[in-house]
C-alpha cells in the first residue's frame, strides 16, 4: 500500500495518505453529521453537525497515526528499520524492512498498536468526563465520547488471534516462543488470519440479506484480511523454503551501474545489457540511489534528453538494501515496488551485489536441488559506464 499523499516525516519515520483515507474522512463525517448527531441532538445547524463530524473523523486519523507511529517506534527500539507508514480506509500501516529478531521482539512490536490505542481511549474518556463536568457543548462531548469509544473498539479489535492485526502478531510471537519454528507459527497466524477474513465477509452478506447496508463494510473488511492474511501465508511458506538460503547464494554479482549524471536518452538509447535496473553512481562511484527502466521510459520523449537518470532514481535510502550473510528470507519483507522488487547488496560501504525477483524464484526452483554457495560475494561493481571511462560488459 504506497502513500499518494506525503506528510512528511515524523521522528525521522516517512509519513503518508493513500487516496482512500478520504473516505474515512466522508464515512465518518456522513454518519455523524446526517444521521447520528442530528438524531441524538436535533435543532442544531447544519455547519455545527458538519463542523462535529469532520473533527471527529479528523481526529480519528490522528489517532491511527499514533496507533502507527507506536509500531515504527517500537520496531525500531528492537533493530528492525521502518519504510514508513501509510494511513488508508481502513485505517493504518506501518511498512517495515524486515523482522524481529526474537519472539520477545515480534511480541513487543504487535503489542504497543492496541496499547496505545487503549491508551487514547482513556484520555478521551477523562476528557469527556472533565468536558461533562465543565458542561461543554453536547456536540463536543459527543465528538470526545465517540473518539473513546472508537478507539476502544481499536484496541480490541486489533487483539483478535488472526494476521494481518496486531492480535495475528501476537499469536506468531507466542508461537514462535513455544515451537521455536518463525515460519510455522506465521503460517497458523495466517490462517486464522483466513478464518477470520471469511466469517466477516459471511457476516457482511447475512446483514445485507436482512436489508442492513453496513454488511458492505463488512464484506469490505473481511476481504481486504483475507487477501492480506493469504499472502502472509504464502510468505511464509517461502521462508520455510529459503531459510538456509543467504543472500551471498543468490545475489547477481558484479553488479552494472549506470552514472547519475547521464541522461535518460542517452542511456536508453546505448544500453547494451537489458537489466530492468540499475544502481545509480555519483563521480567518485558512490551509489546514490536505483534507476528502473520502466521509470525511465516513462519519462515523455521531449523530456529525455534534459533528464538526468538521478532524476527518476529511487534514492538510497528509500531502496532496499541487504549484507552477503543474511538469511534471504529475512530480506523478503523489504521488497518494494517503487525499486523494482531490487535489493543492493553492500559488504560494508561496498556495492556488491543485486537481488532481483528473478534470483528469489530461481532459489525457490532450486530447493529441490543443490544452492551453490561462494565463500565470498565476489569483486566490486563495474560501471555500466561513466563519463572518461569505457566498462562495458
Amino acid at each position: 500500500m504506497n502513500a499518494t499523499i506525503p506528510l512528511g516525516r515524523i521522528a525521522g519515520v516517512r509519513v503518508g495518505l493513500h487516496w482512500s483515507v478520504l473516505g474515512i474522512v466522508v464515512l465518518i463525517t456522513v454518519g455523524l453529521a446526517v444521521h447520528q448527531l442530528p438524531q441524538t441532538f436535533p435543532g442544531r445547524s447544519t455547519a455545527a453537525y458538519v463542523t462535529s463530524g469532520v473533527a471527529a473523523s479528523l481526529l480519528l486519523v490522528f489517532s491511527l497515526l499514533g496507533h502507527e507511529l507506536a509500531h515504527a517506534a517500537v520496531a525500531r527500539r528492537n533493530g528492525v528499520a521502518v519504510e514508513g507508514i501509510t494511513l488508508w480506509l481502513l485505517g493504518g500501516m506501518a511498512r517495515l524492512r524486515g523482522e524481529a529478531s526474537n519472539a520477545a521482539a515480534e511480541l513487543r512490536i504487535a503489542v504497543v498498536g492496541p496499547l496505545v490505542s487503549a491508551l487514547l481511549a482513556g484520555v478521551f474518556g477523562v476528557l469527556a468526563w472533565g468536558a461533562h463536568a465543565a458542561g461543554v457543548d453536547e456536540l463536543v462531548l459527543a465528538v470526545i465520547t465517540y473518539l473513546a469509544l472508537i478507539n476502544a473498539v481499536l484496541a480490541v479489535f486489533n487483539l483478535v488471534p488472526a494476521a494481518p492485526l496486531d492480535g495475528g502478531r501476537v499469536l506468531r510471537a507466542v508461537l514462535w516462543r513455544w515451537s521455536g519454528d518463525r515460519f510455522k507459527s506465521a503460517t497458523w497466524s495466517a490462517r486464522a488470519g483466513l478464518g477470520l477474513g471469511y466469517l466477516l465477509i459471511i457476516a457482511g452478506i447475512a446483514q445485507l440479506i436482512g436489508q442492513r447496508a453496513g454488511g458492505w463494510w463488512w464484506i469490505l473488511l473481511g476481504l481486504f484480511i483475507s487477501s492480506v492474511a493469504a499472502a502472509e501465508e504464502q510468505r511464509a511458506r517461502l521462508g520455510t523454503a529459503l531459510a538456509d538460503v543467504r543472500v551471498r547464494d543468490v545475489m547477481s554479482h558484479p553488479v552494472d551501474t549506470v552514472a547519475g549524471a547521464v541522461t535518460v536518452e542517452k542511456f536508453l538509447r546505448t544500453a547494451e545489457r537489458p537489466h530492468a535496473g540499475y544502481p545509480v553512481v555519483d563521480g567518485l562511484g558512490r551509489v546514490e540511489g536505483l534507476a528502473t527502466v520502466r521509470r525511465m521510459r516513462a519519462v515523455p520523449q521531449r523530456s529525455r534528453d534534459s533528464t538526468t537518470v538521478r532524476e527518476i532514481a529511487t534514492p538510497l535510502d528509500d531502496t532496499a538494501t541487504a549484507t552477503p550473510g543474511e538469511p534471504l528470507s529475512a530480506v523478503l519483507p523489504r521488497l518494494s515496488s517503487e525499486s523494482g522488487g531490487r535489493v543492493l547488496v553492500f559488504d560494508g560501504r561496498e556495492l556488491v551485489g543485486i537481488l532481483a525477483p528473478s534470483d528469489i524464484s530461481g532459489a525457490v526452483a532450486e530447493r529441490g536441488g543443490h544452492v551453490h554457495r561462494p565463500e565470498d560475494a565476489g569483486p566490486p561493481p563495474r560501471n555500466w559506464w561513466y563519463p572518461g571511462q569505457d566498462q562495458r560488459r
